[in-house]
Parts: C-alpha cells; sequence; structure tokens
C-alpha cells in the first residue's frame, strides 16, 4: 500500500486535547460552507496543519475571507460564521 507524503504535520493536538488529522478537514470540492466546515479549516490554519496559502488553495479561497474567518472565531466564537448571523455580527 502506497502512502501519499505530504508537506507539514501528519497531525497536532488542539489544545482540549483532540488530534486533528487533514482527514478531518472539509473536501476539496465543498461548495456548501456551514460553520462547522469553516472553523475546521480555521483550526487547521491556527494550530499548524496547513498553512494561509494551502488553505486558500485547495478551497479557493481569498486570503481576505479566510482572514474574516478568523477574525468571527476569535472575536465572537464559531457561532459567527453561520451565514444566518452574519448581518448581526458585522454591525458590531
Amino acid at each position: 500500500m502506497y502512502v501519499k507524503r505530504v508537506q507539514g504535520p501528519s497531525h497536532v493536538i488542539l489544545p482540549d486535547g483532540n488530534r486533528m488529522t487533514r482527514s478531518d478537514l472539509p473536501p476539496r470540492d465543498t461548495v456548501r460552507w456551514v460553520a462547522r466546515r469553516k472553523a475546521a479549516v480555521v483550526r487547521a490554519v491556527q494550530y499548524g496543519l496547513i498553512s494561509n496559502e494551502e488553505a486558500c488553495a485547495l478551497y479557493g479561497l481569498s486570503p481576505e475571507e479566510l482572514e474574516g474567518w478568523k477574525y468571527a472565531i476569535t472575536r465572537f466564537g464559531e457561532t459567527a460564521l453561520r451565514a444566518t448571523a452574519i448581518k448581526k455580527y458585522r454591525q458590531l
């Protein structure tokens, strides 16, 4: 069996003690971005599983969009990533 080797760590340990691997990331062809999937990408970037550039390339995101997701999680938590909550949190 052949295992494809990728750059970077194979897993990271999150502050809550859980282990995050590349298989925990959303699929590359994700079209419907729910809060949980956005949060998984942000966690992967924040804890060093993938880089900002790799996340943007994998998912077709702009750097500004990814930074917006990071800001929303840092400032308001994961619920701020919900599509229905965007208007509420952008007014602050």
